[in-house]
């Protein structure tokens, strides 16, 4: 079985509340139909976070109907199979399920009922899709952890799967361990679950919520072009665009070829070409800007030697700029005549002047913070802020509750 994954398109997404970025998409899309078309897969996959809003514009659903048509005309072979991820409406998606089939498109919107127990006989059909090379289970974003129901679908596979053809999950959700570098904007409202607990029935797990491309728990391999590895395998493929400056680092399209059922994964990574890049001001070495006019004549430099990019300026904190500063620089932009789109949210560098110099930065992000399993975890690394406490006493009144526990449910 041979698949082309993408994910994380965030199709209608504006920038800085003024650029909208459907050049930039139509761009990609271009770059994905080519490779469709040159790679032809089985099917083509898309896990999540179609469009960036879930109350999308007309022009910005009539850009993906006309995108996604076109690909199946250029492929028809091709079956495309897409998921909602969280920036998605689910009901939306799912009012066009049909229609869309009638393109050889599968839109799997909803997520299985927590209590999926109790659902009429037959309703894993649709979150199985069979192909004539091996299985596709494709699963929207599921909120809370839903790893019971991920592993009853596997095992219903593995009954009907006698030919040992290649499974391949489809999941939007944060995996513990991902390198999560760019999504600072909304960590705070990141939870991930844990990889062991979906199981080992798939070969290929086709992973979209994550921006930075990387296959899990193989880390060294992540700029890579091509790998083998033997299944299974979890991937996040990235998504199609940077979708902030924070994400600095390549975006790819992942090609999967799998030969059989617990074989062996090949991984190919096609890098996409970025029609703007996004850049920091001054460039990373150099000191941090530290004066109004600087960061204009900066600005100045960069317009007129490059065209087509996102810019944001690093300033030093101890700078007062001009109340009317943004609007020179949207001045200096329109009159270089260049495709230049700026940033004003200002990368501050340096010692606040007015800051006070005993408060403390937090020692680790709150995702970091979700992921912490064992209480003691936060009390061993913040135990200087706290010199009276005996750690060891705290210990041990920790395994009293964990043994109190432990009797009550086993009635001991």
């Amino acid at each position: 079985m041979k698949i082309i994954h993408v994910s994380d398109l965030h199709i209608g997404q504006i920038l800085y509340q003024n650029y909208d970025r459907v050049d930039e998409h139509r761009h990609f899309m271009r770059q994905l139909s080519e490779w469709c078309d040159c790679e032809q897969p089985d099917a083509l996959v898309v896990s999540g976070d179609i469009f960036d809003i879930q109350q999308p514009s007309a022009a910005v659903w009539r850009f993906f109907t006309e995108e996604f048509v076109a690909l199946h005309r250029r492929v028809p072979s091709m079956r495309i199979i897409i998921t909602a991820g969280n920036h998605d409406s689910a009901s939306r998606l799912a009012a066009q399920r049909d229609v869309w089939q009638l393109a050889s498109v599968d839109i799997v919107a909803h997520a299985p009922a927590m209590n999926y127990k109790d659902l009429p006989i037959g309703w894993e059909d649709d979150y199985i899709i069979q192909l004539p090379t091996g299985y596709i289970l494709p699963l929207p974003f599921m909120a809370g952890e839903r790893s019971d129901v991920v592993r009853h679908l596997l095992d219903v596979v593995a009954e009907r799967n006698t030919s040992a053809r290649p499974v391949v999950l489809m999941a939007h959700m944060a995996v513990s361990g991902c390198d999560i570098t760019g999504h600072d904007f909304d960590i705070g409202n990141l939870r991930t679950q844990n990889l062991d607990n979906l199981g080992s029935g798939y070969d290929y797990l086709a992973l979209g919520h994550i921006h930075r491309p990387q296959t899990l728990r193989h880390e060294a391999d992540r700029e890579a072009d091509a790998a083998t590895y033997p299944a299974p395998v979890a991937r996040y493929c990235g998504s199609a665009l940077h979708v902030s400056a924070d994400e600095a680092y390549p975006h790819t399209v992942s090609v999967v070829e799998i030969d059989h059922h617990h074989g062996t994964v090949e991984l190919r990574q096609l890098r996409i070409d970025q029609l703007r890049h996004f850049h920091t001001l001054p460039l990373p070495g150099s000191p941090a800007i530290e004066d109004a006019p600087g960061a204009l004549a900066a600005l100045r430099d960069f317009c007129a030697n490059h065209d087509g990019a996102y810019v944001r300026l690093r300033i030093d904190r101890s700078v007062n700029l001009p109340p009317e500063f943004n609007q020179l620089v949207y001045d200096l932009i329109a009159d270089c005549g260049r495709d230049i789109r700026y940033n004003p949210k200002i990368v501050w560098t340096g010692q606040d002047p007015d800051a006070d110099l005993t408060m403390q930065q937090p020692e680790f992000e709150v995702a970091e913070l979700q992921q912490m399993r064992d209480p003691l975890q936060f009390v061993e690394r913040t135990l200087h802020q706290y010199p009276e406490l005996d750690l060891q006493e705290l210990r041990d009144a920790f395994q009293e509750i964990e043994e109190e526990v432990r009797r009550l449910d086993t009635g001991k």
